[in-house]
C-alpha cells in the first residue's frame, strides 16, 4: 500500500484527496489512484453506457476488450455481530427479511464463489474484495487464510485487493500479523467522542467498547496494518463536531468518513439517532472551517465527503456511489452466495442471484438493472444550483442529507452553499 492511499467504506474502496494537492500538503504517502469501481466487458454492446458510464474505460475510444475494475463485498458472517449498536442499519434490513441470518459462510460456497468470480477475470484485471457484516471478523481466521490462499493460486496478472470493515473487538496480535502480511485495508468502527460510542456501540452484555476498539487501533498502528476510522453520525455526535475534529487531531486519525446515522428503513418508527439535514449541514459547516484551517497551515487530515467533492470538481471522478445521484452497479455476496445490488437493499425483493449458480458477468448485468437504482427526481433537486454535483445523492440518505425530509430543507445545498467557492480553489490546485 505504499504510496497509495485508500478508503474502505460500507459498500466500497474508494481513493482519497488529490495526490497534487496532498502533496503540496507534505503528505508523500497519498496520491489519487484514479481508482473507481469498473467492470469492462468483453462484449460491451451488452451494456448501457449511458446508465454507468463512470465504469467504463474505452482506451482510444475503442469499444474492444477492456480491462475490468470491480469491488465485491462479502458478508461472511451474515449479519452475525458481537455488538449490539443500537443504530445498525443491517440489523434493520434483516428484520424485514425471511432469513435474518445466513450464518458462516461455509467452504464449499466460499470455492465456488471464487470459481465463478475467477472464471469472469482475465490478464492484467483488478478485484477488491472487501469484507463486512455484521462483523465479518466472526468467520474466524481460518476462513481469511483459506479465502486468500485460493487466490494466491490465480494469475499473478490479476490484481487483488483487500478490504476489511470491522468493530475492532476480534483484533488480537495474530489477526494483526495475518492483516499487515496480506496488506488488508481496515475500516475501523469508531465514534471519535467516548461518550457518543459508549451509548450506542454496545457489546453483548451491554457494556461500552470505545477503550476495546481503541486497543485494537492501537495494535493495528503497532503492526503496520493500514486503516481509516468510520464514525456513524448521529443526531447527538452532529452536535460537537468541534470537539470531534480536536479528538481526530488528539488521537492522531488521518483518514475519516462520517456514515449519516440513517432512520428505519420501513418508515414504521422513528429513529431517535438518525440524522437530518439540518444536523448534516450544521456539522459539516462547522467542521469543514476547522478542516480548512488547518489545512491551510499545512496539516491534511482526510476527511472522505471532503475528498470525494474535491475529486469530482477537479477530474469529474465521482469516488462516492451516489455523489453525482448514480447508482453505482454493486455486488453485496451474503454468507450463502445470495447477491444483492446494494448494502443498503440486502432485501427478498431485491435479490439478484446466487453465485454458485451464475456468473459474475450475470450477477453484474442484473445489477446494472435492478429496480433498486430506479428513483424519483424531486423538483427541488431539479432546480437546484448544485445538481450536476449532488444529483439529488444517495437514494436511500434522503431523508437524513438530502430533500426528502418534506419540509423544503437540504443539508448538501446548505453545507454547499457554505463551502462550494473553497473546494473549488483546492480542486484548482489540484489540477494545475
Amino acid at each position: 500500500m505504499e504510496g497509495k492511499r485508500q478508503y474502505i467504506v460500507s459498500d466500497k474502496i474508494i481513493c482519497c484527496l488529490p495526490y497534487q494537492i496532498s502533496r503540496k500538503q507534505g503528505v508523500k504517502s497519498v496520491q489519487l489512484s484514479g481508482f473507481t469501481p469498473s467492470f469492462h466487458l468483453d462484449s460491451p454492446g451488452k451494456i448501457d453506457y449511458d446508465k454507468c458510464n463512470q465504469f467504463y474505460a474505452r482506451p482510444g475510444g475503442q469499444t474492444g476488450v477492456c480491462v475490468k475494475n470491480i469491488s465485491i463485498m462479502i458478508k461472511p458472517a451474515s449479519s452475525l455481530c458481537n455488538m449490539r449498536c443500537r443504530y445498525c442499519f443491517y440489523a434493520d434490513i434483516t428484520n424485514l427479511r425471511q432469513v435474518r441470518s445466513y450464518g458462516i459462510m461455509s467452504r464449499e460456497t466460499t470455492e465456488k464463489i471464487l470459481e465463478n468470480i475467477r472464471s469472469g477475470l482475465q490478464r492484467g484485471d483488478q478485484i477488491n474484495f472487501a469484507f463486512q457484516g455484521g462483523e465479518p471478523a466472526l468467520a474466524g481466521l481460518d476462513f481469511y487464510r483459506h479465502f486468500v490462499n485460493l487466490v494466491e493460486g490465480w494469475d499473478k496478472s490479476i490484481k487483488v485487493n483487500y478490504a476489511l470493515q470491522t468493530n475492532g473487538l476480534s483484533l488480537d496480535e495474530q489477526w494483526c500479523r495475518f492483516l499487515a502480511r496480506h496488506h488488508f485495508l481496515v475500516g475501523i468502527s469508531l465514534d471519535i467522542l467516548p461518550a457518543c460510542h459508549d451509548e450506542a456501540r454496545k457489546d453483548e452484555k451491554g457494556q461500552g467498547t470505545y477503550q476495546r476498539v481503541m486497543d485494537g487501533v492501537r495494535l493495528m498502528e503497532q503492526h503496520g496494518v493500514e486503516y481509516n476510522v468510520l464514525c456513524t453520525l448521529t443526531r447527538e455526535a452532529a452536535k460537537y463536531p468541534q470537539k470531534i475534529w480536536k479528538a481526530i487531531t488528539k488521537q492522531d486519525f488521518k483518514w475519516v468518513q462520517f456514515t449519516p446515522c440513517l432512520g428505519e428503513l420501513s418508515g414504521e418508527e422513528d429513529n431517535s439517532y438518525a440524522l437530518t439535514p439540518q444536523d448534516f449541514a450544521s456539522f459539516y459547516i462547522q467542521l469543514f472551517s476547522c478542516w480548512l484551517d488547518d489545512f491551510h497551515k499545512g496539516a491534511y487530515r482526510s476527511i472522505k465527503l471532503i475528498d470525494d467533492l474535491v475529486n469530482y470538481l477537479a477530474y469529474q471522478i465521482p469516488t462516492s456511489c451516489g455523489i453525482n445521484g448514480k447508482c453505482q452497479p454493486q455486488l453485496i455476496v451474503e454468507a450463502d452466495g445470495s447477491v444483492f445490488p446494494c448494502d443498503f437493499y440486502c432485501l427478498d425483493e431485491y435479490l439478484l442471484g446466487n453465485f454458485r449458480e451464475q456468473s459474475l458477468e450475470e450477477l453484474f448485468l442484473l445489477s446494472v438493472k435492478s429496480e433498486m437504482r430506479s428513483r424519483e427526481r424531486s423538483l427541488i433537486c431539479e432546480k437546484c444550483p448544485y445538481e450536476k454535483i449532488c444529483g439529488g445523492g444517495c437514494k436511500r440518505m434522503q431523508k437524513e442529507v438530502y430533500c426528502g425530509a418534506g419540509d423544503g430543507s437540504c443539508g448538501m445545498r446548505s453545507f454547499l452553499d457554505y463551502s462550494l467557492d473553497k473546494l473549488q480553489e483546492i480542486a484548482r490546485q489540484a489540477v494545475r
